[in-house]
């Protein structure tokens, strides 16, 4: 995790913390933390005061597009990697949004395929494609997080159907299932799946030890799941197809 993740999540978790307390916490200099804080206040993330911070972020919410960016990029990337060696050239692919995607968006960029990206982030990284066929979605972005999201967005996915769709999440699990923390989020996720003849899910190791708010779908409507986790073995007993990036 980086420091800046780590702060945004200890002044989150407690309302506010102390310049001191962070020091503490993360093993930084104070002044280093007083940079930190000045960063994150500009990205709006929390709101400055004389010798600490206090939060702006909702507790379980998730923190900006722009703190998740580097964090576990290596296995992000092998994730991506994985996930492209899945799909064919030729294939129409719906793209979830989210920082995992965005990778896996770079690595579409020379195929032969057809892709709607559910995000702005994507859509840009495939925008100069010399041999993809680029469906732009409707709807509005969120902010910083640029995933698109409302009717424009549910009407363009469901006016198609895809091969593929291949969805990032901030949780799953075999219990609780594939879920989100935006709830208009949960619904373009579920349509994209919906829209599908197959369902790949790219996980990171550390969203299979987190349940966010919003359901999306149950494991059963995965047909695959690409995850650098090395422990499987509930996905795996629930009938999911695990492929270990």
């Amino acid at each position: 995790m980086t420091r800046l993740r780590q702060i945004t999540e200890a002044v989150r978790d407690a309302g506010s913390l102390g310049v001191a307390e962070l020091a503490s916490l993360t093993g930084a200099s104070e002044m280093t933390i007083r940079r930190d804080l000045e960063t994150l206040a500009a990205q709006g993330v929390l709101e400055r005061f004389r010798g600490g911070a206090r939060s702006l972020l909702l507790r379980g919410s998730e923190p900006p597009f722009a703190l998740r960016t580097d964090e576990n990029l290596t296995a992000k990337r092998r994730i991506a990697t994985a996930v492209a060696s899945l799909l064919a050239d030729g294939e129409s692919v719906v793209l979830d949004s989210g920082t995992t995607c965005l990778e896996i968006a770079r690595l579409l960029h020379d195929r032969r395929m057809t892709v709607m990206p559910l995000s702005l982030h994507s859509v840009n990284a495939l925008s100069s494609s010399p041999s993809l066929t680029l469906l732009v979605p409707g709807g509005r972005p969120r902010a910083g997080e640029l995933a698109l999201t409302g009717p424009l967005t549910l009407a363009s996915i469901t006016a198609l159907r895809f091969d593929t769709a291949v969805i990032g999440c901030c949780g799953l699990s075999a219990e609780h299932g594939m879920t989100a923390f935006d709830l208009e989020d949960a619904s373009v996720k579920r349509a994209a799946i919906a829209s599908a003849r197959r369902v790949i899910a790219a996980v990171d190791a550390s969203k299979l030890t987190r349940t966010a708010l919003a359901f999306v779908a149950p494991v059963s409507s995965l047909d695959a799941v690409v995850t650098d986790a090395e422990d499987t073995a509930d996905l795996e007993e629930a009938g999911v197809t695990v492929v270990t990036a």
